[in-house]
C-alpha cells in the first residue's frame, strides 16, 4: 500500500515543525553531497530556520566566496556594487565633516581667514567668546569645588584633638594651625570673602572665608 499524498502547507504545531524541518534539511544536504560526488558538482547550500539558526553545506572543492563569484559571473551582476556605494558616500560626507572641522580649528587659530566676509568674521568671533565663557565657568566651578573640598578638610582636622585654631592676634583674623605630632607646623588664613561666603553658604555652613596657606 502506497504511502498518502502530504498536503503542503505551514505546520501549526511548533515541536513537529522543528521535527520536520531538521529531517529534510538532513535530507537536502545528503542529496548535495551525493550530486558533489556521483557528479563532481559544486554545490553550495545556505538555509535558515525560523529561529534564525544557519545551516549551510559546501562541496569540498570550492569555497563560499568562489561560489559568489561564479554566481556574479554567469549572471553578468556586481552583488556588493550597492553595498560600495554606499560605503564610498559615506566616506565622502566623513571627509567633509573632517575638513569642515579642521577649517574651524585654523580659523580659531586665525588661519585660514581670507575667505571670511565681515559676518563670517563676526560669528566666528561669536563662536569663539561663547567657548572662552565656556571655559571660564568650567575653571570657577573646578575651583571652588576644589576650595570647598579643602575647607571641609580643614573643618575636619580642626576637630582633631592634635589639630587646633590659633588666634595670631596680629595680621589675619585668625589662622588654623595643623601639626603632625611635635614638628611639621602649617598655618592657612582665613579671609573673609562676600562672593564666597554667598556662593557656598549653604554647602559650607555659611562661612564666609577664602582659605589660604600661609
Amino acid at each position: 500500500m502506497g504511502r498518502g499524498k502530504i498536503e503542503i502547507k505551514r505546520i501549526e504545531n511548533r515541536t513537529n515543525r522543528q521535527v520536520t524541518y531538521s529531517k529534510r534539511r538532513n535530507g537536502i544536504f545528503k542529496k548535495a553531497q551525493e550530486l558533489t560526488v556521483l557528479c563532481d558538482a559544486k554545490v553550495s547550500l545556505i538555509m535558515f530556520s525560523n529561529t534564525g539558526k544557519l545551516h549551510e553545506y559546501i562541496s569540498p572543492n570550492i569555497s563560499t566566496k568562489k561560489v559568489f563569484d561564479q554566481y556574479q559571473k554567469a549572471l553578468g551582476i556586481d552583488l556588493w556594487k550597492t553595498h560600495y556605494e554606499r560605503m564610498q558616500e559615506q566616506l565622502r560626507k566623513l571627509e567633509e565633516i573632517n575638513n569642515k572641522l579642521r577649517r574651524d580649528i585654523r580659523q580659531r587659530m586665525g588661519e585660514d581667514l581670507n575667505d571670511l566676509n565681515y559676518h563670517d568674521l563676526l560669528n566666528l568671533q561669536q563662536k569663539m567668546v561663547t567657548a572662552l565663557d565656556a571655559i571660564r565657568e568650567r575653571k570657577v566651578r573646578n575651583l571652588e569645588e576644589r576650595h570647598g573640598i579643602l575647607l571641609l578638610d580643614i573643618e575636619a582636622k580642626c576637630e582633631d584633638p592634635q589639630y587646633g585654631l590659633v588666634d595670631n592676634g596680629g595680621d589675619y583674623e585668625s589662622a588654623v594651625a595643623l601639626a603632625n605630632g611635635a614638628s611639621n607646623l602649617y598655618a592657612f588664613r582665613l579671609h573673609h570673602n562676600a562672593n564666597l561666603g554667598h556662593h557656598h553658604g549653604g554647602r559650607y555652613g555659611g562661612a564666609p572665608h577664602d582659605l589660604r596657606l600661609a
